[in-house]
């Protein structure tokens, strides 16, 4: 008898589940592509650079380098500037939402305010940076025209190159900004809440503090944890403004890995970009937590 070829076994088909999946999903490929080339492999050198000395050995040195007196006081107060930029733009683009809601939904006022919040949020860096100096520097337009009417902002100990003249210029693109993120937040309020309330008797403050107060709250707060993270990670205009007097950690880390203060010491900048990563995880893990408790009540 003649050797029989094998019988060919049919290939198992994926299951109804797992091929629904990867049918439903494929289109994320090339997103997930780009988001690894672009933001994953820069994290992952990142982090392994900043366990690394110049020859590629493994050390702690760098992170033990970038929490010192020096660059601590960096991370402070960016910190500290990131929070009062975060707490202002998210108060006053609150209440400037709210007005613009109470406006005609296809009227002029709202259709400005949102174009015009949509570019603000967006304008930055160096031509922001250059817009202040000729408004608000020493010899800006306003400082002139405040001059001549007998007040000197700069003879009072401000100056727009310090770490208020940041803060004000930060607060310009955060307002805009909040406007965009927490004007979907107050249009999902339902009508049919302060019907209720005022059919109950209760007063405006009393609507706002037992019902819409505890029902916005997470999204405000989750915005403001977004502010905190866009002022936090901010660089070209902090450095336009100043070119690094005031120490804030992106301005370390541009001057370090650029050999501007020392020589051969990217690993290090690379151990300050590692703690700003921690700290903006930290931040956007909170935000997508509180953003998922407002989706039970706003989605």
């Amino acid at each position: 008898m003649g050797n029989l070829a094998p019988a060919a076994v049919p290939a198992r088909p994926l299951p109804k589940r797992v091929a629904a999946w990867v049918t439903g999903h494929i289109g994320l490929l090339p997103f997930l592509a780009y988001t690894g080339v672009f933001l994953g492999a820069p994290v992952f050198m990142v982090v392994l650079g900043a366990f690394q000395d110049n020859d590629g050995v493994f050390t702690t040195e760098n992170i033990t380098a970038a929490m010192s007196d020096q660059f601590g006081r960096s991370f402070v107060t960016s910190i500290e500037l990131s929070a009062l930029t975060a707490v202002l733009g998210a108060v006053f683009g609150a209440i400037l939402a709210q007005a613009v809601l109470g406006t005609k939904p296809d009227g002029l006022v709202r259709k400005v305010v949102s174009s015009a919040s949509g570019v603000l949020a967006n304008f930055g860096g160096v031509p922001l940076a250059f817009a202040f100096i000729a408004t608000l520097g020493s010899i800006g337009i306003v400082t002139k025209a405040l001059t001549a009417l007998g007040f000197d902002i700069y003879a009072g100990g401000f100056s727009l190159f310090a770490f208020t003249g940041i803060a004000i210029v930060y607060v310009y693109f955060q307002i805009p900004l909040m406007v965009i993120v927490f004007t979907p937040s107050l249009e999902g309020m339902r009508e049919q809440w302060r019907e209720a309330a005022e059919n109950l008797g209760a007063t405006k403050w009393q609507y706002w503090r037992h019902i819409a107060g505890p029902v916005l709250l997470p999204p405000f707060m989750a915005s403001l944890l977004l502010l905190f993270a866009n002022s936090f990670s901010a660089y070209a205009t902090a450095y336009a403004l100043t070119t690094g007097v005031v120490p804030l950690v992106p301005i370390q880390i541009g001057s370090l890995v650029s050999g501007n203060v020392v020589a051969d010491q990217q690993n290090l900048g690379k151990a300050l970009g590692l703690g700003m990563i921690v700290v903006v995880a930290i931040v956007m893990s909170i935000y997508n937590w509180m953003q998922r408790r407002t989706s039970r009540w706003l989605g």
